[in-house]
């Protein structure tokens, strides 16, 4: 079977492998598992979700309408009444229908940030987020099963399913907006309307803060919102890299600062007044020190092994509980689904806090962003240097290093355990973390994260360092310990 659907669903080339025919084998598989007795019926904020009704959305890239289209024929053959949006649309924004609407699950047409010449599926449960990993694991099951016996898809036509009702066009962003309203303070950013600059990077996340804010008296330039499956030639990922029209825009006087989302408006990165990229880490600070400080709310902190420990020294300094998970946000969401979650991110930019959906959500935080600043009254350098000054400093790279040949994770992590160095760049190790790699932590609080991948030859190294020597210190052992396993 050339389909893999792991925790994060299914990407693939588009054209090579990600083709209609395979697209309708793999919803069949979803249709499959939803319906099975192994499905989780409940949740969903405590009711019960309907079991015959799914939710359908999709991005900007190429087909990806089309694909949508296909998917819903398929549920739509099954059985299941299909709430397919009108147009594309943020994944959160979809995952939050799927709950608003008390859908059984939810599918999104979407390769997140990848490649142009990728697309992909994310599927999402009632209780609007990613699915269970057992969940994935049953649609898995299904596909094989479906294979094995010969089973194509049950495929309805599209024009027949619309008369039936079976298939129905909605816009999902109205009740979404109504939600961001119950978490985003729009009268303090009415107070002092910034000027700002939105980069959507060409994805589904286009025109939504600008429609959001209509009305606060902010003055706002998209840029890179228009249709574009191309992406302008590049990953629609918001990193540095990434983002020389934003800081572009910034230096031509276009915005006081900016806030960019990727490809499918799950993630969140933003740029300063003087073009400065400001990493999800930063974000995720200034969000949790806001939330405590500000509007003085409690709560569990989560955050990814590979995520900053500014978080760490500020809930210290909060007395607040701090759960540190292996990487992924599906790891995040099942501690907000099961406790009291202040806020939860990590480092590629997917944040969400209380209140709100057990995902990702660049718009809501780019959100929660301008209402910082608005209420701040000070630029976004200002408060960037106030908070390294404060919790800091904190300076942070990442980096994958190729092998010759691959190398198995525990054979990998045992090697780096026993081969642990006393010190690096001149600091103790003072503590050893496995929870997904391997991690060092160092006495000053830097710290050094070695994940071997599981699918290529290739080392993922994280580090953070007290300045930008550590860090090259840091990052220089993750290359000798892969220069030993080649």
């Amino acid at each position: 079977m050339t389909i893999h659907f792991g925790t994060d669903g299914w990407r693939a080339v588009i054209s090579d492998t990600f083709t209609f025919n395979n697209l309708r084998m793999l919803t069949q598989a979803i249709a499959d598992a939803v319906t099975s007795e192994s499905w989780e019926k409940s949740g969903n904020g405590g009711s019960i979700p309907d079991p015959k009704k799914f939710v359908v959305g999709f991005d900007t890239r190429f087909l990806s309408d089309r694909y949508a289209g296909d998917a819903a024929r398929v549920l739509a053959a099954n059985g299941f009444t299909v709430l397919l949006a009108h147009s594309d649309a943020p994944t959160p924004a979809i995952s939050y229908a799927v709950k608003n609407l008390k859908a059984i699950a939810g599918v999104m047409i979407t390769a997140s940030h990848n490649a142009p010449r990728y697309n992909g599926v994310k599927l999402k449960a009632s209780y609007g987020g990613s699915a269970l990993p057992e969940q994935c694991h049953h649609v898995e099951v299904y596909l094989n099963d479906n294979e094995q016996r010969a089973r194509g898809p049950n495929l309805m036509d599209f024009d027949l399913a619309r008369e039936k009702g079976l298939i129905q066009r909605f816009n999902p962003l109205p009740a979404y907006f109504e939600h961001l309203r119950t978490l985003i303070n729009s009268d303090i950013i009415a107070d002092n309307p910034p000027c700002f600059i939105v980069d959507s990077m060409y994805g589904s996340g286009r025109g939504v803060i600008k429609a959001f804010l209509q009305g606060t008296g902010c003055e706002i330039t998209e840029i890179r919102s228009e249709m574009n499956p191309g992406f302008g030639g590049i990953h629609p990922e918001p990193i540095a890299k990434n983002l020389g029209a934003l800081a572009g825009a910034i230096g031509a006087g276009m915005g006081n600062f900016g806030v960019t989302t990727d490809g499918d408006a799950d993630r969140i990165g933003a740029m300063d007044e003087r073009g400065n990229f400001v990493d999800p880490h930063k974000i995720f600070a200034l969000a949790l020190r806001y939330l405590v400080e500000k509007r003085g709310w409690s709560g569990s902190v989560v955050r990814t092994v590979s995520t900053t420990r500014m978080i760490d020294r500020l809930c210290a300094r909060y007395g607040l509980k701090l759960i540190e998970t292996p990487v992924g946000f599906n790891h995040i969401a099942d501690h907000m689904m099961s406790e009291d979650v202040l806020i939860g991110g990590e480092e590629s930019g997917g944040i969400s806090f209380k209140g709100h959906i057990p995902e990702g959500d660049g718009p809501a935080m780019g959100l929660l962003l301008v209402e910082i600043l608005a209420a701040a009254k000070k630029p976004l350098s200002v408060l960037v240097d106030n908070l390294l000054g404060d919790v800091g400093p904190a300076f942070y790279e990442r980096t994958d290093l190729r092998l010759h040949h691959p190398v198995a994770k525990v054979e990998m992590a045992n090697f780096l355990v026993k081969k642990a160095p006393a010190e690096i760049g001149g600091q103790k190790v003072a503590e050893i973390c496995d929870i997904d790699g391997i991690k060092y932590i160092l006495a000053d609080d830097s710290w050094l994260l070695i994940r071997p991948s599981g699918t290529e030859p290739v080392l993922r190294v994280y580090a953070e360092g007290r300045n930008p020597e550590m860090v090259k210190a840091l990052l220089g052992y993750g290359e000798t310990v892969a220069a030993s396993v080649t």
